[in-house]
């Protein structure tokens, strides 16, 4: 058979695995610090947020591993872009999101900052170790932070809670061991696959990034969101939307940073970053400019999905 479709093949299976081991390493790892006496709140905060990015940090930390640094701030940048384009545009198609006046407040403010930090990193087009530990540094602040406003703020439910599982202590240990090994194998197939795609249709490691590795490591993100919409809950479908945004900034960019240090292409920070930015500023105004409450409704939902299709052409411009 052709090698692409060997490569093919490996994106698939690597996908695939990628979104199971993932579930079972969150699953694990929420049920572990359960069985140690943490609190459920703690775990919904910390645990399972920085979980559910396990896909993309660790498919960055592979790429970077290896030298491919574009694969990973690709898809680190592109994951983002894609929440907000793809998965939040057809969440708002299907049922209006309204914006909860803490995330309103809290969260987007703070997506949009941090945001701007990343893009202080990313001006001179290298990724250090010094810009690495700012983003890094940041990731901490955000989870003070989120302890600190549910503590103030113990009535707003936390969605994260009730998806955390009873089991005994060995099966625990075993999702959270087994997982988190067939989240490094998968990520590894998944970047091989990658980087042959890339060779094969003769375009950057950074377009493969931003495209197809991004695209695959937010289907986790698209199927909460779209589910969490059809059965009513349209608040958490937002919420997974900008809490992803904010730890892929922060644990997922600074990897490359932290592994193997070095430049970064010119167009990550002129075209893809301020994309990246463009969207955010977007999201923020819809949901804090104006009267209150906030809806995110269908036209906003045609508005991102149509500035998602203007990035993809724009990438496909550029490539033939």
């Amino acid at each position: 058979m052709s090698p692409a479709i060997y490569a093919i093949a490996a994106i698939i299976v690597g996908f695939i695995l990628l979104t199971w081991s993932a579930d079972r390493f969150v699953g694990g790892a929420a049920a572990t610090a359960k069985n140690w006496g943490i609190s459920p709140m703690l775990i919904g905060l910390t645990v399972v947020s920085i979980g559910t990015s396990a896909p993309e940090i660790l498919v960055s930390l592979m790429s970077s591993l290896q030298g491919h640094n574009d694969i990973a701030v690709g898809n680190a940048i592109g994951s983002n872009i894609a929440n907000m384009g793809l998965v939040l545009g057809l969440t708002a198609l299907i049922a209006p999101l309204p914006v909860k006046t803490a995330l309103a407040k809290r969260e987007i403010p703070w997506l949009l900052l941090v945001t701007v930090i990343a893009g202080a990193c990313l001006a001179n087009n290298y990724l250090g170790l010094i810009e690495s530990l700012v983003l890094l540094s940041g990731l901490f602040v955000t989870l003070y932070l989120m302890v600190t406003w549910q503590k103030s703020h113990p009535e707003e439910p936390l969605a994260e809670i009730e998806e955390i599982e009873e089991l005994p202590s060995g099966k625990a240990y075993l999702e959270l061991v087994g997982g988190l090994v067939l989240l490094l194998v998968s990520a590894q197939i998944l970047v091989w696959g990658a980087t042959e795609i890339a060779t094969w249709l003769g375009v950057s490691e950074l377009i493969v990034g931003l495209t197809v590795v991004a695209i695959g490591t937010s289907l986790p993100e698209l199927a909460a969101s779209v589910a969490s919409a059809l059965r009513g809950h349209h608040d958490i479908a937002l919420g997974n939307v900008v809490g992803s945004n904010i730890f892929n900034l922060l644990a997922v960019l600074s990897m490359p940073g932290l592994v193997r240090p070095g430049a970064i292409s010119e167009s990550v920070f002129s075209r893809d970053y301020t994309v990246m930015l463009a969207f955010t500023v977007l999201l923020a105004a819809m949901a804090i400019v104006g009267k209150k409450p906030k809806t995110l409704g269908r036209f906003a939902g045609i508005i991102f999905l149509a500035g998602y299709a203007c990035y993809g052409t724009w990438l496909y411009v550029q490539t033939v």
